[in-house]
This record gives structure tokens, sequence and C-alpha cells, in this order.
């Protein structure tokens, strides 16, 4: 399994004022941006790489620049205010609903830096005059650029626009849900979907059962194996595409099956699909009259993950150094809930 820091950095957040432009912007109303960040932009997000902005600002005057300038789409959950940049860090990590060690932060300033730095050990601090070699960096480049990731701040946009959507809504949660129209789909990895099956199980960590990583060349041994089982599951609704945002890989052999990673994307944390995935398994082992048994890893951040099997009946059986054995009981597997279309290929 991959271990390396290749790829690692899932959003950049940049400030301002001699970083994305020349000068300071409330002394000059005019500053151009920086020679090399637009191509830098660009690139970054091609990669699937998030971007946004911590910078000590007027608002509105920083987002009008930034949309005369021609880059303001680029930028999601920007904190432009006068407090501290560590704060405006730990915002977008929240806002993105992303792991603070999956940010890098770039100023330039060594005091900014250095505050980000100290508050945030984890989050990698670049000064903006290494801006061009940044897209050259291992942290800055995935290993694939699948359809996901070219599309992954249009995926973001549509998510803030369900947020919306959901603030306004009148009425329980599942009443907001039956509106969304939602379609989950569970098929049989192909090798179109490898690449994005070793993207999600680098980048997922909250809703990740094991914490495991998995390359491609393991990934497409797996699927091929006649005693595995990979599954990748995909999401959409009425505002748009999740992409495919789940992954379930078990051992199938004898009479006793294995579910030796369950994971989905965070973005679908509130959605209830990693419960229909798990379910799907359930029923899949029972229909060919074997018992489920699934590995469970605990980290700092998987907790979520540990209620989902709880909920859906698992009992602790077992230990083996840090990996728990969690056993399906025998009970019948809920049906899908009726806001959800699931339809479920060969």
């Amino acid at each position: 399994m991959t271990k390396d820091a290749r790829g690692r950095v899932k959003c950049v957040v940049w400030d301002l004022d001699h970083t994305v432009w020349d000068g300071v912007l409330l002394e000059d109303g005019d500053v151009a941006l920086r020679p090399g960040v637009l191509e830098t932009l660009r690139a970054l997000d091609e990669r699937g790489i998030l971007l946004s902005i911590a910078s000590r600002n007027d608002h509105d005057a920083a987002m009008r620049r930034l949309e005369e300038l021609g880059v303001a789409e680029y930028f999601l959950a920007p904190q432009i205010t006068w407090g501290p940049k560590s704060v405006s860090v730990e915002a977008v990590a929240k806002t993105l609903n992303i792991g603070i060690d999956a940010l890098a932060f770039i100023d330039d300033q060594p005091f900014e830096l250095e505050e980000v730095a100290f508050a945030h050990p984890s989050v990698l601090c670049v000064n903006a005059d290494e801006v061009g070699g940044l897209t050259g960096r291992p942290e800055f480049t995935p290993r694939f650029r699948t359809q996901d990731a070219a599309r992954r701040r249009e995926m973001y946009r549509s998510g803030e626009a369900r947020v919306r959507a959901e603030e306004s809504f009148e009425g329980a949660d599942e009443e907001f849900l039956a509106t969304l129209g939602m379609v989950f789909t569970i098929d049989r990895a192909q090798v179109s979907d490898l690449q994005r099956a070793e993207e999600l199980t680098v980048r997922t960590n909250q809703l990740n059962s094991t914490g495991a990583t998995y390359s491609y060349e393991e990934l497409e041994r797996l699927s091929a194996s006649p005693g595995h089982l990979l599954l990748m599951a995909g999401l959409d609704d009425r505002f748009g595409a999740y992409g495919r945002i789940g992954l379930a890989l078990v051992e199938t052999a004898g009479t006793q099956w294995r579910l030796k990673l369950l994971l989905m994307s965070c973005r679908v944390m509130n959605r209830g699909v990693g419960t229909v995935l798990l379910h799907h398994v359930m029923r899949l082992a029972r229909r060919h009259g074997a018992r489920l048994t699934a590995e469970f890893v605990p980290t700092d951040r998987n907790r979520v993950m540990y209620v989902t099997y709880r909920f859906a009946g698992f009992e602790e059986t077992g230990r083996n150094g840090d990996t728990l054995v969690l056993t399906a009981a025998d009970a019948d597997v809920p049906e899908p809930p009726a806001y959800l279309d699931l339809r479920v290929g060969g």
C-alpha cells in the first residue's frame, strides 16, 4: 500500500498582497497578478487541487479586484478578514471539509508563515517566492489526473448551492433530501475507475474504515482477482454529479467474506450513502450464503465510519493488532431510504 506524500496537498490557501498580486491593494487599487500566478492557479485547478484565500484585507475590495483580474472563480471559501491567518486557514479546512494536514499556505511574509506553522504544524507553508516551482513539487502532483479531479472545483460549487438550498429549506432533513432527486450507483470497478479508486484511498481520511491506501497496480490486481470484489459508487442529484465517491473492497473466498476497506468521500458525509453501500455488501454476502466480517482500524479521523458499522448492526468480535474485526448481525438488512434511487450494475 502506498505511503509517500505525493499529491498530499488537496487545497492551496493563498495570501493576496505581494503573493497573488504585486503590491498592496489598499495602496494601489490597480494591482496586477504576480508573474506565474495565473499559470500556477490553472495548473493546480486542472489537477483537482482546490484553491482558497487567507488574507488581511477589505473583503469587498479584494473580491472586486479578483473579479477584475479574472481569477475570482478559482477560489473557494475565501477568508478575507483582519484576523490571524491561522484562524482563516482553519476556517478554509472546516468549510471545505478537508483535513488541515492536506492544506498548503502561501504568503510573502515570514511572520505569517511562522504564525500558521506554529498553530497548524501539519500545514505545508510556502514562501510566495517559490510559487514558480510549485507545480513541480511532488506534494502538488497527484499521480493521476482523473475526470473527477478536473471537475472538482465545479463539484464544490455545486455543493455550495446545495448548502444554500438546505439552509433555506423549511422542513425535516429527510424531506430536504427527497427534493434532491439523488441517484446512487454501485458497480464493479472497471479499468477506467482504477485511477479514481487510488485517488479516493489517498485523499479520503474521515470516512475510510482502515486508513489504508492502495496503488493503481494493487487495485488492478484486486479487481481482476476471483477472490475479491471491488465496488465503486457514484452519486448524482439535481445540482449535478458528485462523481465517483465511494469504494468497497471485499475478500470473497470461502463462506466468510471480509470487508477489507470501505470508504466514502467526505463530500457526501451528510447524505447517508455510506450506509447504503455497506448494506449492499451485506446483502451480497447474505445472497452467497457467506458471513460478513469487516476490518476497522481506529484513527483520529474515522470515528464516523465506526458509527456507521455499529448502526448497521456490526459487533466487535476480535482484534489483530490495531485492527478491529467487526461481524455483521444476522438481522434483516434495511432497504435503501425512499429519497434515494439505488441503481446496481453488474
